[in-house]
């Protein structure tokens, strides 16, 4: 039985997103095959593990996940990748196989947490360090969809030091694109610090809100008759497939995180904490383009998938204006909310399904790398002689 570390939570504005998408895909990992240890990572980025952390009941009080869980480290052990508990007496929780981080946001999702996993050196699901930064980046991402020949909306960015120190040249710079635009912080996800300006005397607030969650803002001229559309895509750099597509609805100008996530619930709370994350949000799969368009969407979405390199599965999201058919690729969603299932249970795979190609692929990704040359047995410093030598040498 593979023994399998399923990472989530952390400290971004995205954390109850998080541990709603890994309750979720736990819940449809198959037991026969995955002994599944969840690791749970709190907003102060204290490790905790215990099988309890699989009930989101659990969830509702942190007192008590903190009684019961145990608080942990990964490390690596003369190559075996140890939990072992903290404290006055440590002792090893288990031994893991292979790692499925479910995170969404900065100081997670942006290659933080993976760049950890592949200094210790454990295989692990997803994307990789660079492919995972640039799908979180939204200004380095359009740079690089634009040299690559991707179409992206007009736009233009800048630091907050900068629009500090000139708001009349920024503003210049946003009235130039026509209104209305729409301000985001560059590394956010789940639609948080974004909102639809129409005119220049909301411009200031807008941008405000935006440099709460980020020193860097983009702003995009919006789509006129926009339709949301959005793709799964799910591989690595040899091979990508395009799931069916989903027409998104949202009550604002634009998909919202009320919308994805907490919808027409009373009072705006998780009831009953039994949210379905993205799943639960309004849609309609197939989306209602021409097939057209679908092929257009779908060739965008690998192509997008491709020169990120990116792995696993990744939902690309798209602008479409609904008269004129053009298609705009608005980001990718390296780990996507409840990991895109829905749309590849329409596309004929289940989520348990998907949930172990995904650990295939990524237990395939790390023989592949291990196939590579990393380090030289040879010691270039074995005959070096500096000016002191080791007799020079201090000790601390």
């Amino acid at each position: 039985m593979i023994k399998l570390g399923v990472i989530f939570g952390g400290p971004t504005v995205e954390h109850e997103v998080s541990v709603i998408s890994a309750v979720q895909a736990m819940s449809h990992l198959d037991k026969e095959k995955y002994d599944v240890y969840p690791i749970y990572v709190a907003k102060d980025r204290t490790w905790y593990c215990g099988k309890m952390l699989m009930d989101m009941d659990i969830y509702r009080d942190f007192e008590t996940l903190k009684r019961y869980a145990n608080k942990v480290v990964l490390y690596n052990h003369d190559g075996v990748f140890k939990l072992q508990s903290l404290g006055l007496f440590k002792k090893t929780v288990t031994e893991l196989d292979v790692v499925l981080p479910i995170v969404h946001g900065n100081n997670m999702e942006d290659g933080t947490i993976q760049g950890y996993l592949e200094h210790i050196g454990i295989p692990y699901v997803g994307s990789g360090v660079l492919g995972s930064a640039l799908g979180q980046d939204k200004i380095v991402m359009k740079q690089v969809f634009k040299s690559a020949g991707i179409p992206i909306v007009d736009y233009t960015w800048f630091y907050d030091c900068e629009y500090y120190a000139d708001k009349k040249g920024i503003v210049s710079k946003i009235n130039k694109l026509g209104y209305p635009v729409i301000v985001k912080p560059a590394t956010l996800g789940s639609s948080v610090g974004i909102t639809y300006v129409k005119e220049e005397k909301d411009l200031e607030k807008a941008i405000s809100d935006a440099i709460n969650y980020d020193v860097k803002v983009v702003v995009e001229k919006a789509v006129q008759n926009l339709t949301e559309v959005n793709c799964s895509v799910l591989g690595n750099y040899e091979d990508q497939t395009a799931s069916v597509l989903e027409e998104v609805m949202s009550t604002a100008e634009f998909l919202t995180y009320q919308d994805k996530y907490i919808g027409g619930r009373k009072g705006g709370k998780l009831k009953g904490m039994g949210s379905k994350g993205m799943a639960g949000a309004s849609r309609i799969i197939p989306a209602r383009l021409d097939d057209k368009t679908t092929k257009k969407v779908q060739e965008y979405a690998k192509e997008v998938f491709r020169v990120l390199n990116l792995s696993g599965v990744c939902r690309i999201d798209f602008l479409v204006d609904s008269k004129t058919k053009e298609v705009y690729v608005n980001e990718p969603n390296t780990i996507p909310g409840s990991l895109s299932f829905y749309l590849w249970d329409k596309t004929g795979k289940s989520y348990t399904e998907l949930l172990d190609e995904l650990i295939t692929i990524g237990i395939k990704n790390y023989k592949a790398k291990e196939r590579k040359v990393t380090t030289f047995e040879t010691n270039i410093l074995s005959n070096f002689n500096g000016v002191k030598g080791v007799k020079g040498a201090k000790k601390f």
